[in-house]
């Protein structure tokens, strides 16, 4: 056989991997379970980064070839945007490693039947990683430099600050101290950056001493007392507390949860976690979001084109307190229509949202659908 078309069997293999649908999806749900650095990051940011070096690896291998000018560009971009978003470069390296272990592992899968020998997949698995090096290498350097570049422009002690406390012990509470904070009764506050980059005192009414900085892409404010009110001008934001300075990094893991829970069901203003405890809990768990995706997967493809709406309706009620009337009016439908899509949606998942388990199944799996990415 000629060694070419041995390699073209490679490539094949690799594109398919690559193109699988449920892979991207459960790539992105291994990054943010075994990598929380990330997890404040949006589905579709790390989605998109992956689909997109995934890409140029694929390429590269195809062209048995080591990264061009442009790909090292793209991923001299990505480390500039870890950097400014504050995630440390070694979570974006482990971010890296997990996608790539999904992908190996299931090309090893699929091999035998794609008549892909252990041993040319050894050599495609090579030369991926001579690519992958000179890639990592790119990364790195542009991370570290635009970190030194923001130390120095920024001078930022809150930042430093901000990092001693949220590693808890000894060290969080000598940087509450330092920041002139109270010794307990602290509350951690976290929301989405404004473009204009500012801090969580201007967000906030009323007065009270405040330490706050952008960190892993999400403004985080240690506050010396609740926040007085919503916040100033639109948006919303995540709360815990109070606790101690010990406890500040545990309260943040809380306060983006609730964060998270607060954009799934569009709540504005600040929401403390124990308003939302049963959602932020569903919603932390990515990876039992995959294996309910993976459960009814039948059930998708049976809807086909209506699993939208379907979704949309299911979800529409469960939000409406199962109120059809109002279902039917958020949707602009008869509520017939609102009662023909739950009935469809139970028929074809087996799952019965009148009950109290089944609602809560129902309203995450609907929104899995939903979600893009």
């Amino acid at each position: 056989m000629d060694p070419t078309d041995d390699w073209s069997a490679v490539v094949e293999l690799i594109e398919r991997v690559v193109g699988e649908d449920d892979l991207l999806s459960s790539s992105v749900a291994g990054v943010r379970t075994m990598v929380p650095e990330v997890a404040a990051l949006t589905s579709a940011d790390i989605a998109g980064h992956t689909r997109a070096l995934l890409a140029a690896a694929t390429r590269a291998l195809a062209a048995r070839r080591g990264p061009t000018p442009a790909e090292l560009s793209f991923v001299e971009d990505l480390g500039v945007t870890r950097a400014r978003q504050g995630v440390p470069i070694e979570a974006v390296l482990r971010a890296v490693h997990v996608a790539e272990r999904a992908i190996w592992s299931r090309a090893r899968e699929m091999a035998p039947g794609a008549g892909v020998g252990a041993e040319l997949l050894l050599d495609a698995r090579e030369l991926y990683d001579d690519w992958a090096e000179a890639v990592r290498a790119r990364l790195i350097e542009a991370h570290r430099a635009t970190r030194a570049d923001q130390g120095v422009r920024a001078g930022n002690r809150n930042a430093a600050l901000l990092r001693r406390v949220l590693q808890g012990g000894s060290a969080a509470a000598l940087a509450v101290a330092e920041a002139g904070l109270p010794s307990g009764g602290l509350w951690l506050l976290v929301l989405r950056p404004d473009a204009d980059g500012g801090s969580v005192q201007h967000r906030l009414p009323g007065e009270g001493a405040v330490l706050s900085a952008v960190v892993d892409g999400l403004l985080v404010g240690v506050l010396a007392q609740a926040p007085p009110g919503g916040l100033a001008g639109p948006g919303r934001a995540g709360l815990a507390g109070p606790t101690g300075p010990e406890e500040l990094a545990a309260a943040r893991r809380l306060a983006v949860a609730a964060l998270a829970a607060a954009e799934a069901t569009g709540r504005t203003g600040t929401v403390h976690v124990a308003e939302v405890a049963a959602l932020a809990a569903v919603l932390d768990r990515a990876d039992l979001a995959t294996v309910l995706l993976e459960r009814h997967q039948q059930a998708l493809a049976a809807l086909g084109v209506n699993a939208e709406p379907v979704a949309l309706a299911v979800r529409a009620w469960l939000e409406a307190d199962r109120d059809v009337a109002e279902a039917a009016e958020r949707l602009f439908v008869h509520p017939n229509t609102v009662r023909n899509r739950l009935q469809r949606f139970a028929e074809a998942t087996g799952v019965n949202p009148n009950t109290t388990f089944g609602a809560v199944d129902a309203w995450w799996l609907c929104r899995s659908w939903l979600t893009p990415g």
